[in-house]
C-alpha cells in the first residue's frame, strides 16, 4: 500500500454524495469479482497507478506528481465526504493537521524513493513501517521471528550492503515506511474525532496544501500542461479513488483480518506493475528477498488475528 486510502474504519462509513448517507449496494459487475477480487484489483490499480507517477516524473518532477496526486485526490474526496467544518475542537484540528503533514511526508519520500529504484524494492521496505509497528504493537515473542524475516528480505534486497541499490533511493523508502507507520495511527485518531471519512478528506487537502508550493517550486508552469495535468488525475484515480470504492465494497463482505493479510501481497504486485510498465526486472535473489517480506508481513498480520481472536474467547 504506497499510497494512503481509507483505512477499514472509516471506509466503511463513505457517505453516498447524494444523500450522505451510507451507499447502496455496489453495482452488479462490481459484486461479481467477490471480496478477494475487489481488494486484488484495488491493488493492482494502486501498483500501477504508482508505475504511471514514476513514467511521469521525467515530465513534471516527483514533487510536481505528489502535488497533483495529492490535490485531485483531495477535490475527490471533499466532493463526496462534504465534510462539516463546524463543532470541531482544536485538539480535533490538531489531529487532522498532523494527520496530513504525515500523508504529505508519505508520498513525498515514497515518490523519491521510486525515482531512484525500482518500484517493487521501494515498496518492499516501506512496507517494513507497517510491519514494525504491527509487530511492536503486539509485543509477542512469534513476532520476532517475523522481524527476522524481514530483516532477512531486506538484507538479501541489498545485495548483503545495498550495493545494487542507490543508497538515497533506499533512505527515502525507509523513511516512506515510517511514515506509513505514523500515517496508521494518526488515521486511527482521526477515525475517532471525525463522522464518517470526514477527517481523511479533511487531511487531504492539508497535505495537498502543504504539497502544492514544492511541487511548483520544482516543476513551475509545467504542472499547468494539458497533457500533465491528464496523467497526474490518472495517477489520483489509480491510487486512490478507485482502489477506495473498490476495497470499501470488499470491507463489507470480508473480515478486516483477510484485507489486512491481502494487503501485504503488495511488494509483489508492485514488482509485477513495475516490469509490465517500466520494464524494471528483478533478480532472483530480489525476487527471494520480497517474498521474505510478504510472508513476514502475512505472518505478522495473522499472529495479530490470532491473537485477537484469543481475547474475544477469553
Amino acid at each position: 500500500m504506497t499510497i494512503p486510502r481509507a483505512d477499514p474504519a472509516t471506509a466503511a462509513a463513505l457517505p453516498d454524495p447524494a444523500s450522505g448517507q451510507p451507499p447502496a449496494a455496489a453495482p452488479r459487475g462490481i459484486r461479481a469479482l467477490g471480496p478477494v477480487g475487489l481488494v486484488l484489483a484495488g491493488g493492482v490499480s494502486v501498483q500501477f497507478g504508482g508505475a504511471l507517477a514514476v513514467s511521469l516524473m521525467p515530465r513534471a518532477g516527483a514533487l510536481g506528481v505528489v502535488a497533483l496526486r495529492l490535490a485531485v485526490a483531495a477535490i475527490v474526496l471533499m466532493v463526496i465526504c462534504r465534510p462539516g467544518l463546524r463543532g470541531h475542537s482544536r485538539a480535533d484540528w490538531g489531529t487532522v493537521l498532523l494527520f496530513g503533514v504525515t500523508m504529505a511526508a508519505m508520498n513525498g519520500l515514497f515518490y523519491q524513493s521510486v525515482a531512484r529504484i525500482p518500484l517493487g524494492p521501494a515498496v518492499t521496505l516501506e512496507v517494513l513501517g507497517p510491519l514494525i509497528l504491527s509487530v511492536v504493537a503486539s509485543r509477542r515473542a512469534v513476532n520476532l521471528l517475523w522481524a527476522g524475516l524481514a530483516l532477512g528480505g531486506v538484507f538479501l534486497l541489498g545485495g548483503g550492503g545495498f550495493s545494487s541499490l542507490d543508497p538515497a533511493g533506499v533512505a527515502f523508502a525507509l523513511s516512506a515506511g515510517a511514515m506509513w507507520a505514523a500515517y496508521i495511527v494518526f488515521s486511527a485518531r482521526t477515525g475517532r474525532r471525525f463522522p464518517q471519512a470526514d477527517g481523511l478528506a479533511l487531511a487531504m487537502v492539508v497535505a495537498a496544501v502543504v504539497f502544492l508550493p514544492l511541487g511548483l517550486a520544482e516543476s513551475g508552469s509545467r504542472l499547468l500542461d494539458p497533457t500533465t495535468i491528464a496523467l497526474g488525475s490518472a495517477v489520483a484515480i489509480l491510487s486512490s479513488v478507485l482502489p477506495y470504492t473498490l476495497e470499501l465494497v470488499a470491507l463489507r463482505r470480508m473480515p478486516a483480518s483477510t484485507f489486512a493479510v491481502l494487503m501485504s501481497l503488495e511488494p509483489a504486485v508492485a514488482s509485477i506493475a513495475g516490469f509490465l510498465v517500466l520494464s524494471q526486472t528483478l533478480t532472483v535473489t530480489e525476487g527471494l528477498a520480497i517474498t521474505l517480506v510478504i510472508v513476514a508481513s502475512m505472518g505478522a498480520v495473522r499472529t495479530q488475528v490470532g491473537r485477537g481472536r484469543a481475547k474475544n474467547v477469553g
